[in-house]
C-alpha cells in the first residue's frame, strides 16, 4: 500500500488481543473515498506485557463469572481497566510519534481494548478505558465496538470481516483470511467487486492453548520460539482426536468463542490428558500435540463450514510467526495454498490494529460497521462508542 500522506484521515487501532501477549498500535491513513476504501499503514508499534501484566489479563479472565465478583475482584478489575487504558494510551502515542506525526493530526484513535468475558449473544465485556485514552492523548477515542452487535443479538465477532472483504480481498477470486491470535477467527471473501455473502466466524484456538501449554510446562518461556519445542515433538493423536470432539467445532456459524472456553483450566486438562494418553510424553510433545490439535481444528472448519472455491489462504497474527504451527496447518489445508500476510499486503501483526482503525473510520462516517450475516445480529449497525477528547 502506498505512503500518501496528502489526503484522506489518519486513525489509531489498537488491538490487545486473547494472547495476551501485548498491544498491537497501528497508524493508518485511510483515502477520503468510502465507497472503494484503500488503507495505507503508516506505522506499526508492539507494545509487549511484562509477565506482570499478562498475569494480571489473564487472572482477571479466569475470574469473572458471577460467583467470583466480590468487592476484591471488583475492585482489581475497576483497577485493571483504568491501568490498561493508560497502557493502550501509551502505545497510541508511540505508534503516532513513529508515524512522525502530532496527536492533534490524529482524527480518532479506534481501541477494541481486551476482552475479558464473552458469551455472545448475551454478552460480551472489553476492558481499557476510553476515557484514559483520550485524557492521556488528547484525541477523541472509539471503543465498546462489539457490545452493539451482541446487543442486536449478534455474536460481536468476528468483526474484522467488513475489512477483510473491502480491504483484503482479491482480484477474480474467493480468499479466506485467517487470523491466529489466541483465538482463531476466518473470514471467506467474494472477490472484489463481487456481491455475494461474506462467512465469518471464529474457528476455535489459534495459540492460546499452544502458549498455555508452554508456559504450564517451561515457566518463565511465554511462547514457543520459532516453534522449537513444537518440532522436536511428536503429537499425540489420541489427545488429538478427543480434543476436535469438543462440541463448539461442530457448532455451525455464526459463532465465537474465547478464554471462557479455553481457558487455564482447560489447558491443565489438556496437559493431564496428554499424560494420561501416554505416560513418557515429554514436553516436546505436548507442545507438538497442542499445535496439531490447533491447525487441524482449523482446517476441520474449513471442511465443515466453507463452501466457496477459495483460491487462497492468507494467514496473520502471532501463530502466523510459529513455523511449526504453519507448517502443520499448510499440511491440513492441502491442496489449498498457504500465504503469509506480509507478502501480500503489510506486516500481518499489525493487521487486527488496522481492521479496527477501519471500524473507527466507519463509525466516524456513521456507516455500519458489522457484517449482520456473519455474526448473526438482527441487522446492519454502527459499531463504537465516542469518548470526545
Amino acid at each position: 500500500m502506498r505512503d500518501d500522506r496528502a489526503s484522506g484521515d489518519v486513525l489509531v487501532g489498537l488491538m490487545s488481543g486473547t494472547s495476551a501477549d501485548g498491544i498491537s498500535a497501528a497508524a493508518v491513513r485511510f483515502d477520503a473515498s468510502g465507497e472503494k476504501p484503500s488503507a495505507t499503514l503508516l506505522a506499526y508499534h508492539e507494545q509487549p506485557y511484562v509477565s506482570a501484566q499478562r498475569e494480571r489479563l489473564l487472572r482477571a479472565i479466569d475470574g469473572v463469572s458471577l460467583a467470583s465478583l466480590a468487592g476484591a475482584s471488583l475492585s482489581a478489575l475497576s483497577r485493571l481497566d483504568f491501568e490498561l487504558g493508560a497502557w493502550l494510551a501509551d502505545a497510541a502515542l508511540a505508534v503516532i510519534g513513529n508515524a512522525g506525526l502530532v496527536p492533534r493530526e490524529v482524527r480518532a484513535i479506534a481501541s477494541h481494548g481486551h476482552t475479558i468475558w464473552h458469551e455472545a449473544p448475551l454478552a460480551t465485556w472489553q476492558i481499557g478505558q476510553s476515557a484514559v485514552i483520550a485524557e492521556k492523548t488528547g484525541i477523541d477515542v472509539i471503543s465498546d465496538f462489539r457490545v452493539r452487535d451482541v446487543a442486536a443479538g449478534g455474536q460481536g465477532a468476528p468483526l474484522v470481516a467488513i475489512a477483510d472483504r473491502l480491504l483484503f480481498g482479491a482480484d477474480g477470486a474467493w480468499r479466506a483470511l485467517q487470523n491466529i491470535g489466541g483465538i482463531g477467527n476466518v473470514s471467506v471473501v467474494p472477490p472484489r467487486g463481487v456481491d455475494a455473502p461474506v462467512v465469518a466466524f471464529d474457528t476455535g484456538p489459534g495459540v492460546a492453548i499452544i502458549d498455555g501449554v508452554v508456559r504450564t510446562l517451561v515457566p518463565g518461556l511465554a511462547y514457543d520460539v520459532d516453534g522449537t519445542l513444537a518440532k522436536r515433538g511428536t503429537a499425540i493423536e489420541r489427545v488429538v482426536a478427543e480434543s476436535l470432539a469438543e462440541p463448539y467445532f461442530a457448532s455451525p456459524p455464526p459463532k465465537s468463542t474465547g478464554r471462557e472456553l479455553f481457558n487455564r483450566a482447560y489447558i491443565a486438562r489438556f496437559v493431564a490428558r496428554c499424560r494420561e494418553a501416554h505416560a513418557a510424553a515429554t514436553n516436546e510433545d505436548i507442545v507438538a500435540t497442542a499445535v496439531a490439535f490447533t491447525a487441524r481444528s482449523i482446517a476441520d472448519a474449513y471442511r465443515r463450514f466453507i463452501t466457496a472455491p477459495v483460491a487462497d489462504v492468507v494467514i496473520s497474527g502471532g501463530g502466523a510467526r510459529n513455523p511449526a504451527l504453519v507448517g502443520a496447518l499448510t499440511a491440513a489445508l492441502a491442496p489449498l495454498p498457504v500465504r503469509m500476510f506480509d507478502t501480500v499486503f503489510f506486516d500481518g501483526d499489525a493487521k487486527e490494529a488496522v481492521a479496527f482503525a477501519f471500524l473507527g473510520r466507519l463509525f466516524l462516517e456513521r456507516r455500519a460497521g458489522n457484517v449482520h450475516g456473519a455474526t448473526g445480529a438482527r441487522g446492519p449497525r454502527v459499531l463504537g462508542k465516542l469518548t470526545p477528547a
